[in-house]
């Protein structure tokens, strides 16, 4: 498996085949622009529509390498989920997974972990269809259509806990999708999640930053994610530090995106990122 060259489009899209098409399926609102589909856009997937794609292009105006950034933000999580299962974790919960991107982090946990337990979470119900497609014969990987903002539903969802084994350490992944979650709510969801999780637990976080932004572009980034549902919200770094909140952060701890464990250089859109270790 190439976990080296991440962003690859995930094969096999139930709906849209090897060509882009605008054919929206049934029960999917293709009247507004999508955070999914729009990151689908920009790692090179073809599992998004026109009005997602114009989005796109308005973001890429104020951040033209919005689209390394997002191969950054998917190398982010495919070393994350490398560390996690070197430090012996087997089970996962991924929050806002988005639209399946080879590697997904079921096929990563399983270069250390066959058996690797993986729980996919999303709120749009294209990415829970497609998800379920690829999936449907992997018992140990199950998807859910749910809203990350309501964890207590997530956690005592029925296939969440016939999957996890809260009383064992689990890696909770929220890897670019804290963007789409307001401040007053963000703080609190992350909270909750983690006072579920058993000592050893890890977070992997991602999230849009204001940080080292011009505030025109800033502007012009807001002024887009407020035609999604979710809206955007870009966190300061005392916004994404308090996320991590008594949790011992692992090395190089809250760096932006491209410099985690690597040597990227940032792009105009940033996102800061870290592992956090639950003691």
């Amino acid at each position: 498996m190439a976990t080296s060259v991440p962003g690859t489009s995930g094969a096999g899209s139930p709906w849209m085949g090897d060509e882009r098409t605008d054919w929206v399926p049934p029960n999917i609102d293709a009247t507004k622009p999508s955070s999914a589909r729009i990151y689908d856009y920009f790692l090179g997937g073809k599992d998004n529509y026109a009005i997602d794609r114009a989005a796109a292009e308005e973001m890429l105006k104020s951040a033209p390498d919005a689209r390394k950034t997002a191969r950054s933000n998917r190398a982010f999580l495919v070393k994350a989920v490398q560390l996690m299962t070197q430090a012996g974790i087997e089970q996962f919960i991924d929050l806002g997974t988005g639209i399946p991107t080879s590697p997904n982090v079921h096929e990563v946990a399983a270069e250390t972990y066959p058996e690797a337990r993986v729980v996919y979470v999303d709120i749009d119900p294209i990415v829970t269809s497609h998800a379920r497609a690829l999936l449907a014969t992997l018992p140990t990987v199950v998807s859910v259509q749910q809203d990350l903002r309501q964890p207590a539903a997530i956690l005592q969802d029925p296939a969440v806990r016939s999957l996890i084994d809260f009383s064992r350490p689990v890696g909770l992944l929220l890897v670019g999708v804290l963007h789409f979650v307001s401040f007053d709510v963000g703080t609190g969801m992350v909270r909750t999640y983690l006072n579920a999780l058993a000592p050893g637990s890890h977070l992997a976080l991602s999230a849009a930053s204001r940080e080292g932004m011009a505030p025109e572009a800033v502007r012009r980034m807001e002024e887009v994610g407020a035609t999604l549902a979710s809206g955007a919200f870009m966190r300061s770094m005392a916004q994404v530090e308090e996320l991590f909140e008594g949790l011992d952060l692992v090395e190089p701890g809250i760096t932006e995106v491209s410099r985690w464990r690597s040597d990227g250089t940032p792009g105009r859109l940033r996102i800061l990122a870290g592992v956090g270790v639950k003691r």
